[in-house]
């Protein structure tokens, strides 16, 4: 109660005698003679200044905390500015309960990018590389519209349909289907049980949602899109047959409401499997929205491993600027792209072994051959080829690196061309303490969360080959500052990676007009078609402000 008075003690303006006499000094209500003013008058003057100064003081007091949200505090390892701060704060409008959280607190924020700066040991090259973009004034805005927030009262307390997501692959790629699960649910009216993560058959992962995500955090969150429950009524008996997993591509909402919707009245719940990239990614704006606050906002990993992230992300944020590489040279990268190691016929025949006993693991064109495979730009680059990419660009010899993705096909040896280029190389296992990532050494999707975390707080990202982590960090890095990511273009520069006669100053100029609008920059997804919208959150998340 002492602390409420003290509040609204300093919230009101006192106001000091000279005021009243300095305004009646200059007020029409007074004579310009020297004549008393006119009692009247002046009682009613009196008046009225008295219930302005008692309304502001009552706003003041009650006004604020009832149906804002608090400022989150600003801390000196937070790069966001208190512009964007304000812009994320503002994306909450219309989400009017108390206990859920604030969109700005929610978001993942990396490690502030170090800069240039005076630093005279760089050339103008290499300030040139190390230089964030501009990020046009661009900043996070999930404004949803006022239909959308109408019917959130309806579809956040539904009970009677209940939808279940069995969701497949890799970190990255089981991200991506739990954003649609969230979607889907919105577009069906239905509660969204927790999303089943399927045991992926090449690591071997048994995680489930709740050992990676916050539960709680993913729950609140998003209790004013849908209602999140742990797990179907026990009235629900469910059978193989069940489970939906004949999908189509780029399926629309319409499409959505017409296959299940009846199901869904008629049963009480759907469960659907199968679901990666069947979605379609032109949405109308709320449902792009709602992408976005499932990816950027809602999917916080679990208190461990955001703390052990971040711990291992300071180690090397600590040293100065870093690149993050995601180096994806693992096995079944090459099985699954149908390309050549570059690590010689031993190591390919091994490949192509492993590629002839599991063909569903093709994932390239199937008729195509290796180097028209590599020459269209499907393979990734190896450790040899990243390592002069980067010269290209300007990275100094020096740049330390953090290296992401799992163990590398050929062990040390396939990333000694890269070691040998830049000497100061470090991934989670260097960084590490002893007995840190002990628990999770059997565990590859939280091992991902890790370089996933370490990457994001990096000054530069490069990816080495496509895929769910370089579009998931090519958003995110958008979504909290428009963070420098480097997109190789691989068919343009696969020619000249062959081509031993050019010169590396040509190869150098080259490489860098390739990659010169490439660097981070705000780019429209509705610039070409079908772009995802977690990749690219211009302009339904994020808008000039």
């Amino acid at each position: 109660m002492a602390k409420s008075a003290r509040y609204f003690k300093n919230s009101c303006i006192t106001p000091h005698p000279s005021f009243f006499l300095h305004f009646l000094a200059v007020s029409p209500m007074k004579s310009s003679r020297n004549q008393s003013p006119n009692p009247t008058l002046l009682f009613l003057l009196s008046l009225l200044t008295l219930s302005s100064f008692l309304g502001i003081c009552v706003l003041t007091f009650y006004g604020i905390p009832h149906n804002s949200m608090p400022c989150p505090p600003i801390s000196p390892s937070s790069p966001l500015s208190p512009i964007l701060l304000a812009s994320l704060s503002s994306i909450s409008k219309g989400y009017p309960r108390n206990d859920e959280p604030t969109l700005s607190s929610s978001v993942m924020v990396p490690l502030p990018a170090h800069g240039v700066g005076a630093n005279l040991n760089l050339s103008a090259e290499e300030k040139e590389f190390w230089q964030q973009p501009d990020g046009e004034g661009y900043r996070p805005c999930l404004d949803f519209s006022l239909a959308y927030r109408k019917a959130s009262a309806r579809i956040s307390k539904e009970k009677r349909r209940f939808l279940v997501m069995v969701v497949s692959g890799g970190l990255n790629q089981q991200r991506n289907q739990i954003v649609d699960a969230v979607v889907i649910a919105r577009i069906l009216e239905a509660a969204l049980v927790v999303p089943v993560l399927q045991v992926n058959r090449i690591w071997g992962d048994e995680s489930e949602f709740s050992d990676i995500f916050d539960l709680e955090h993913f729950k609140k969150t998003l209790q004013a899109d849908v209602r999140v429950v742990s797990s179907l009524p026990s009235t629900h008996l469910v059978s193989m047959q069940s489970i939906e997993n004949q999908i189509p591509f780029h399926v629309s909402p319409v499409w959505i409401r017409a296959r299940y919707f009846h199901q869904l009245n008629e049963e009480g719940f759907l469960i659907l499997k199968g679901l990666d990239s069947r979605l379609s990614k032109n949405l109308p704006p709320d449902l792009q929205k709602l992408r976005c606050k499932v990816a950027f906002h809602a999917l916080r990993f679990t208190s461990p491993i955001q703390n052990l992230g971040n711990q291992i992300a300071r180690r090397m944020w600590i040293e100065g600027p870093y690149i993050a590489l995601h180096l994806r040279i693992e096995k079944d990268v090459w099985i699954r792209t149908g390309c050549t190691t570059g690590l010689g016929p031993e190591y390919d025949e091994i490949i192509d072994k492993d590629r002839e006993s599991n063909p569903d693991f093709l994932t390239a064109k199937l008729n195509m051959t290796k180097s028209a495979r590599r020459l269209a730009g499907f393979c990734p680059l190896s450790a040899r080829e990243v390592a002069r990419l980067l010269r290209g660009l300007g990275a100094p010899s020096n740049a330390r690196i953090y290296v992401a993705g799992g163990e590398p096909f050929g062990g040390s040896c396939a990333i000694q061309p890269l070691v040998h280029e830049f000497p100061n190389i470090a991934t989670k296992k260097t960084l590490a303490r002893q007995g840190e990532l002990t628990p999770y050494l059997n565990r590859p999707s939280v091992l991902a969360a890790i370089d996933y975390i370490v990457s994001l707080s990096s000054d530069v990202f490069l990816p080495s080959h496509g895929g769910n982590m370089g579009r998931a960090m090519q958003g995110h890095r958008a979504y909290v500052g428009h963070r420098k990511y480097i997109k190789p273009n691989k068919r343009m520069i696969v020619p000249l990676l062959e081509n031993t006669s050019v010169s590396d100053e040509k190869f150098r100029r080259t490489i860098q007009k390739l990659h010169k609008y490439s660097k981070g920059q705000p780019e429209w997804r509705k610039k070409k078609l079908d772009r995802d919208v977690l990749a690219y959150p211009v302009p339904e998340c994020m808008c000039k402000h």
